[in-house]
Protein backbone atom coordinates (compact mmCIF):
# COMPACT_ATOMS: atom_id res chain seq x y z
CA UNK A 1 0.00 0.00 0.00
CA UNK A 2 1.35 3.53 -0.57
CA UNK A 3 2.31 5.96 1.88
CA UNK A 4 2.40 8.76 -0.28
CA UNK A 5 1.15 12.28 0.82
CA UNK A 6 -1.04 13.45 -2.31
CA UNK A 7 -3.79 11.03 -1.85
CA UNK A 8 -7.02 12.69 -1.14
CA UNK A 9 -10.33 11.04 0.54
CA UNK A 10 -13.29 10.40 -1.45
CA UNK A 11 -16.49 12.16 -0.67
CA UNK A 12 -18.84 9.50 1.27
CA UNK A 13 -21.17 8.10 -1.14
CA UNK A 14 -25.22 8.03 -0.51
CA UNK A 15 -25.33 4.39 1.48
CA UNK A 16 -28.51 3.78 0.47
CA UNK A 17 -28.96 4.00 -2.96
CA UNK A 18 -24.87 3.05 -3.56
CA UNK A 19 -24.56 0.45 -6.06
CA UNK A 20 -22.13 -2.53 -6.24
CA UNK A 21 -19.06 -0.75 -8.67
CA UNK A 22 -19.79 2.60 -6.63
CA UNK A 23 -19.02 0.36 -3.42
CA UNK A 24 -16.25 -0.80 -4.98
CA UNK A 25 -14.70 2.09 -6.74
CA UNK A 26 -15.39 4.09 -2.92
CA UNK A 27 -13.61 1.88 -0.86
CA UNK A 28 -10.66 1.26 -3.53
CA UNK A 29 -10.40 5.28 -3.04
CA UNK A 30 -11.11 5.27 0.76
CA UNK A 31 -8.08 2.19 1.67
CA UNK A 32 -5.32 4.18 -0.62
CA UNK A 33 -6.08 6.78 1.73
CA UNK A 34 -6.28 4.99 4.98
CA UNK A 35 -3.21 3.51 4.09
CA UNK A 36 -1.15 7.09 3.09
CA UNK A 37 0.99 8.98 5.13
CA UNK A 38 -1.46 11.65 4.52
CA UNK A 39 -4.16 9.66 6.77
CA UNK A 40 -1.40 9.45 9.47
CA UNK A 41 -2.51 12.96 10.98
CA UNK A 42 -5.72 10.65 12.14
CA UNK A 43 -4.93 7.37 11.89
CA UNK A 44 -1.67 8.26 14.46
CA UNK A 45 2.17 7.30 13.56
CA UNK A 46 3.70 4.03 14.34
CA UNK A 47 5.47 3.30 17.28
CA UNK A 48 9.18 2.99 15.88
CA UNK A 49 9.79 0.32 17.99
CA UNK A 50 7.98 -2.29 15.62
CA UNK A 51 8.87 -3.32 12.40
CA UNK A 52 5.88 -3.83 9.58
CA UNK A 53 5.61 -5.76 6.81
CA UNK A 54 3.10 -7.44 4.37
CA UNK A 55 3.72 -11.73 4.10
CA UNK A 56 1.12 -13.41 2.58
CA UNK A 57 -0.83 -16.82 3.89
CA UNK A 58 -1.71 -19.12 1.55
CA UNK A 59 -5.10 -21.14 2.11
CA UNK A 60 -7.27 -23.12 1.18
CA UNK A 61 -8.32 -21.82 -2.13
CA UNK A 62 -6.81 -18.32 -1.27
CA UNK A 63 -3.87 -16.04 -0.34
CA UNK A 64 -4.41 -13.34 1.67
CA UNK A 65 -2.55 -10.26 2.62
CA UNK A 66 -1.52 -10.35 6.93
CA UNK A 67 0.19 -6.59 8.13
CA UNK A 68 2.62 -8.15 10.69
CA UNK A 69 4.00 -6.21 13.49
CA UNK A 70 7.30 -7.26 15.23
CA UNK A 71 9.57 -5.61 17.83
CA UNK A 72 12.02 -4.09 16.45
CA UNK A 73 15.22 -5.93 15.39
CA UNK A 74 13.00 -9.55 15.39
CA UNK A 75 13.15 -9.94 11.84
CA UNK A 76 10.55 -11.51 9.86
CA UNK A 77 9.12 -15.06 9.24
CA UNK A 78 11.53 -17.65 10.14
CA UNK A 79 13.48 -15.44 12.13
CA UNK A 80 14.25 -17.36 14.54
CA UNK A 81 13.03 -15.86 17.91
CA UNK A 82 10.62 -17.76 19.34
CA UNK A 83 7.90 -17.58 22.43
CA UNK A 84 6.51 -14.13 21.68
CA UNK A 85 2.51 -14.23 22.16
CA UNK A 86 0.47 -13.85 19.12
CA UNK A 87 -2.39 -11.43 18.82
CA UNK A 88 -4.50 -11.90 15.56
CA UNK A 89 -6.26 -8.81 15.01
CA UNK A 90 -9.15 -7.87 12.24
CA UNK A 91 -9.83 -4.36 11.27
CA UNK A 92 -12.97 -2.13 11.45
CA UNK A 93 -15.07 -1.37 8.40
CA UNK A 94 -16.66 -4.33 7.11
CA UNK A 95 -17.19 -3.67 3.53
CA UNK A 96 -14.46 -1.13 3.44
CA UNK A 97 -11.02 -0.88 5.32
CA UNK A 98 -7.34 -2.19 5.68
CA UNK A 99 -5.55 -3.10 8.48
CA UNK A 100 -3.16 -0.61 7.47
CA UNK A 101 -5.33 1.87 9.26
CA UNK A 102 -4.54 0.21 12.56
CA UNK A 103 -0.91 1.03 12.13
CA UNK A 104 -1.25 3.21 15.38
CA UNK A 105 -2.44 0.37 17.95
CA UNK A 106 -1.08 -2.59 16.68
CA UNK A 107 2.57 -1.47 16.55
CA UNK A 108 2.64 -0.15 19.88
CA UNK A 109 1.39 -3.68 20.90
CA UNK A 110 4.10 -5.52 18.89
CA UNK A 111 6.43 -3.10 20.91
CA UNK A 112 5.60 -3.04 24.27
CA UNK A 113 4.01 -6.30 25.23
CA UNK A 114 6.46 -7.31 23.14
CA UNK A 115 3.79 -9.56 20.76
CA UNK A 116 3.90 -10.52 17.12
CA UNK A 117 0.33 -8.83 15.77
CA UNK A 118 -1.03 -10.53 12.67
CA UNK A 119 -3.65 -7.96 11.16
CA UNK A 120 -5.47 -9.79 8.50
CA UNK A 121 -6.54 -8.11 5.66
CA UNK A 122 -9.77 -10.15 4.82
CA UNK A 123 -11.89 -10.39 2.46
CA UNK A 124 -14.37 -7.62 2.49
CA UNK A 125 -18.09 -7.79 2.54
CA UNK A 126 -19.80 -7.23 -0.93
CA UNK A 127 -22.48 -9.05 -2.83
CA UNK A 128 -20.01 -11.70 -3.53
CA UNK A 129 -18.13 -12.26 -0.54
CA UNK A 130 -20.77 -11.67 2.49
CA UNK A 131 -19.85 -11.73 6.36
CA UNK A 132 -19.15 -15.83 6.55
CA UNK A 133 -15.84 -15.21 4.12
CA UNK A 134 -14.64 -12.47 6.20
CA UNK A 135 -15.04 -15.06 9.43
CA UNK A 136 -13.68 -17.79 7.93
CA UNK A 137 -10.34 -15.69 7.03
CA UNK A 138 -10.10 -14.76 10.22
CA UNK A 139 -10.66 -17.79 11.64
CA UNK A 140 -8.20 -19.57 9.07
CA UNK A 141 -5.17 -16.94 9.42
CA UNK A 142 -5.34 -17.70 13.49
CA UNK A 143 -5.33 -21.59 12.86
CA UNK A 144 -2.46 -21.45 10.13
CA UNK A 145 -0.12 -19.09 12.06
CA UNK A 146 -0.94 -21.67 15.31
CA UNK A 147 0.02 -24.64 13.59
CA UNK A 148 2.90 -22.79 12.07
CA UNK A 149 4.29 -21.34 15.38
CA UNK A 150 7.45 -22.07 15.06
CA UNK A 151 7.80 -19.94 11.79
CA UNK A 152 6.23 -17.34 12.73
CA UNK A 153 8.18 -17.00 16.09
CA UNK A 154 5.04 -17.47 18.40
CA UNK A 155 4.18 -18.95 21.47
CA UNK A 156 1.42 -21.32 20.84
CA UNK A 157 -0.08 -21.45 24.11
CA UNK A 158 -0.18 -17.74 24.65
CA UNK A 159 -2.53 -16.09 21.79
CA UNK A 160 -5.29 -13.62 22.26
CA UNK A 161 -8.06 -11.77 19.25
CA UNK A 162 -8.46 -8.32 19.10
CA UNK A 163 -10.85 -6.44 16.59
CA UNK A 164 -13.15 -3.61 16.07
CA UNK A 165 -16.30 -3.18 14.82
CA UNK A 166 -16.97 -5.64 12.19
CA UNK A 167 -13.28 -7.33 13.09
CA UNK A 168 -14.90 -7.47 16.32
CA UNK A 169 -17.95 -9.13 15.10
CA UNK A 170 -15.33 -11.61 12.95
CA UNK A 171 -12.95 -11.92 16.39
CA UNK A 172 -16.01 -13.46 18.64
CA UNK A 173 -16.84 -15.87 15.73
CA UNK A 174 -13.18 -16.56 16.23
CA UNK A 175 -13.58 -17.09 19.96
CA UNK A 176 -16.83 -19.64 19.80
CA UNK A 177 -14.81 -21.43 17.43
CA UNK A 178 -11.55 -21.69 19.53
CA UNK A 179 -13.47 -22.67 22.33
CA UNK A 180 -15.54 -25.42 19.86
CA UNK A 181 -12.52 -26.64 18.91
CA UNK A 182 -10.30 -27.06 21.73
CA UNK A 183 -8.16 -23.81 20.54
CA UNK A 184 -7.39 -22.09 23.91
CA UNK A 185 -7.15 -18.67 23.67
CA UNK A 186 -5.50 -16.15 26.10
CA UNK A 187 -7.98 -13.38 25.41
CA UNK A 188 -10.44 -11.56 23.37
CA UNK A 189 -10.47 -8.02 23.09
CA UNK A 190 -13.58 -6.17 21.46
CA UNK A 191 -13.91 -2.84 20.36
CA UNK A 192 -16.60 -0.91 19.59
CA UNK A 193 -17.90 -4.10 18.33
CA UNK A 194 -21.04 -5.23 15.85
CA UNK A 195 -22.21 -8.73 17.40
CA UNK A 196 -25.22 -9.27 15.55
CA UNK A 197 -26.54 -9.11 12.08
CA UNK A 198 -30.17 -9.92 12.61
CA UNK A 199 -33.20 -8.04 12.04
CA UNK A 200 -32.96 -6.30 15.56
CA UNK A 201 -29.45 -5.15 15.01
CA UNK A 202 -30.87 -1.93 14.37
CA UNK A 203 -32.78 -1.93 17.67
CA UNK A 204 -31.04 -0.36 20.61
CA UNK A 205 -31.42 2.68 22.33
CA UNK A 206 -28.31 4.24 21.08
CA UNK A 207 -28.91 3.25 17.83
CA UNK A 208 -31.65 5.81 17.92
CA UNK A 209 -29.83 8.18 19.81
CA UNK A 210 -26.69 8.65 17.60
CA UNK A 211 -28.15 7.33 14.38
CA UNK A 212 -26.30 9.97 12.39
CA UNK A 213 -22.94 10.10 13.56
CA UNK A 214 -19.14 11.42 11.41
CA UNK A 215 -18.36 8.12 11.63
CA UNK A 216 -20.72 5.71 11.49
CA UNK A 217 -24.37 5.83 10.24
CA UNK A 218 -27.42 4.37 10.43
CA UNK A 219 -27.51 3.88 6.61
CA UNK A 220 -24.31 2.42 6.75
CA UNK A 221 -25.38 -0.24 9.13
CA UNK A 222 -28.06 -0.75 6.98
CA UNK A 223 -25.71 -1.50 3.94
CA UNK A 224 -23.74 -3.22 5.86
CA UNK A 225 -26.65 -5.72 6.74
CA UNK A 226 -27.95 -6.27 3.53
CA UNK A 227 -24.06 -7.26 2.36
CA UNK A 228 -23.17 -9.24 5.28
CA UNK A 229 -26.12 -11.85 5.57
CA UNK A 230 -26.74 -14.05 2.01
CA UNK A 231 -30.28 -14.28 1.24
CA UNK A 232 -31.50 -18.05 3.04
CA UNK A 233 -28.40 -17.77 5.55
CA UNK A 234 -29.46 -17.76 9.35
CA UNK A 235 -28.25 -14.31 10.73
CA UNK A 236 -28.13 -15.99 13.99
CA UNK A 237 -25.13 -17.93 13.29
CA UNK A 238 -23.59 -14.87 12.21
CA UNK A 239 -24.32 -13.23 15.49
CA UNK A 240 -22.56 -13.61 18.56
CA UNK A 241 -25.05 -12.31 20.54
CA UNK A 242 -26.92 -14.77 20.17
CA UNK A 243 -24.64 -18.01 20.45
CA UNK A 244 -26.64 -20.24 22.73
CA UNK A 245 -23.68 -20.46 24.81
CA UNK A 246 -21.14 -17.99 25.89
CA UNK A 247 -19.36 -20.09 28.94
CA UNK A 248 -15.92 -21.26 28.54
CA UNK A 249 -14.54 -18.33 26.15
CA UNK A 250 -11.67 -16.58 26.55
CA UNK A 251 -11.57 -13.47 29.12
CA UNK A 252 -12.98 -10.35 27.09
CA UNK A 253 -12.49 -6.85 27.36
CA UNK A 254 -14.98 -5.14 25.63
CA UNK A 255 -14.14 -1.11 24.56
CA UNK A 256 -17.35 1.17 24.41
CA UNK A 257 -17.10 4.14 23.28
CA UNK A 258 -20.58 6.09 24.54
CA UNK A 259 -21.45 8.14 21.54
CA UNK A 260 -21.88 5.00 18.66
CA UNK A 261 -24.55 3.50 17.30
CA UNK A 262 -23.28 0.55 17.74
CA UNK A 263 -22.66 0.90 21.69
CA UNK A 264 -25.57 -1.11 22.94
CA UNK A 265 -24.14 -4.12 21.07
CA UNK A 266 -21.11 -4.22 23.26
CA UNK A 267 -22.94 -3.59 26.37
CA UNK A 268 -25.17 -6.49 25.85
CA UNK A 269 -22.08 -8.53 24.69
CA UNK A 270 -20.45 -8.06 27.79
CA UNK A 271 -23.53 -8.67 29.96
CA UNK A 272 -24.25 -12.08 27.99
CA UNK A 273 -20.78 -13.07 28.69
CA UNK A 274 -20.98 -12.42 32.45
CA UNK A 275 -23.78 -14.08 32.99
CA UNK A 276 -23.03 -17.29 30.92
CA UNK A 277 -19.45 -17.07 33.48
CA UNK A 278 -16.96 -15.77 31.23
CA UNK A 279 -15.12 -13.22 32.57
CA UNK A 280 -15.21 -9.74 30.93
CA UNK A 281 -14.48 -6.24 31.49
CA UNK A 282 -16.51 -3.79 30.27
CA UNK A 283 -15.36 0.00 29.73
CA UNK A 284 -17.05 3.25 28.21
CA UNK A 285 -15.18 5.93 26.80
CA UNK A 286 -17.56 8.82 27.29
CA UNK A 287 -17.81 11.05 24.02
CA UNK A 288 -16.18 8.70 22.02
CA UNK A 289 -17.62 8.20 18.42
CA UNK A 290 -17.39 5.02 16.68
CA UNK A 291 -13.94 3.82 15.50
CA UNK A 292 -12.24 6.08 17.79
CA UNK A 293 -9.04 3.93 18.69
CA UNK A 294 -8.10 4.29 14.82
CA UNK A 295 -8.21 8.16 15.10
CA UNK A 296 -5.90 9.17 17.71
CA UNK A 297 -5.10 12.32 15.95
CA UNK A 298 -8.14 13.49 16.72
CA UNK A 299 -9.90 11.70 19.43
CA UNK A 300 -7.49 11.86 22.33
CA UNK A 301 -10.10 8.72 24.07
CA UNK A 302 -7.76 6.76 21.65
CA UNK A 303 -5.02 6.72 24.02
CA UNK A 304 -6.58 5.86 27.01
CA UNK A 305 -8.12 2.77 25.75
CA UNK A 306 -5.08 1.94 24.65
CA UNK A 307 -3.45 2.19 27.88
CA UNK A 308 -5.99 -0.42 29.20
CA UNK A 309 -5.84 -3.25 25.91
CA UNK A 310 -2.27 -2.55 26.54
CA UNK A 311 -2.62 -3.77 29.92
CA UNK A 312 -5.17 -6.03 29.75
CA UNK A 313 -3.31 -8.19 26.83
CA UNK A 314 -0.08 -7.69 29.16
CA UNK A 315 -1.65 -9.55 31.90
CA UNK A 316 -3.70 -12.32 29.91
CA UNK A 317 -0.62 -13.71 27.95
CA UNK A 318 1.82 -13.01 31.22
CA UNK A 319 4.00 -11.03 29.72
CA UNK A 320 6.79 -9.89 31.14
CA UNK A 321 8.31 -6.11 30.25
CA UNK A 322 11.85 -6.58 28.55
CA UNK A 323 14.75 -6.80 31.13
CA UNK A 324 12.64 -7.97 33.79
CA UNK A 325 13.93 -10.75 35.70
CA UNK A 326 12.68 -14.28 35.38
CA UNK A 327 12.76 -15.94 38.86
Amino acid sequence: MSGTTDVQRPAEPDWSAITTDELIAYREAENRFRASAAARAVTGEPDPGAGIRWQEVVLPGRVLPVRVYRPAGQGGEDAGRAGLPLVLHVHGGGFVGTAAQSDWINSHLAARLPAVVVSVEHRLVDPVTPLPAAADDGWDVLRHVLEHAARWGVDPERAAVFGESCGGLIVALAALRARASGLRLRAQVLVNPAVEVTGTMLDSPSMTRYAHTPTLSRPHLELFRRLAVPQGTDARALSPLYADDLGGLAPALVVVPTDDPLADHGRRYAERLRDAGTPVRLTEHQGAGHAFLSMPGVVPQAQAARAEIDDFLGASLAVRPPGRPTG
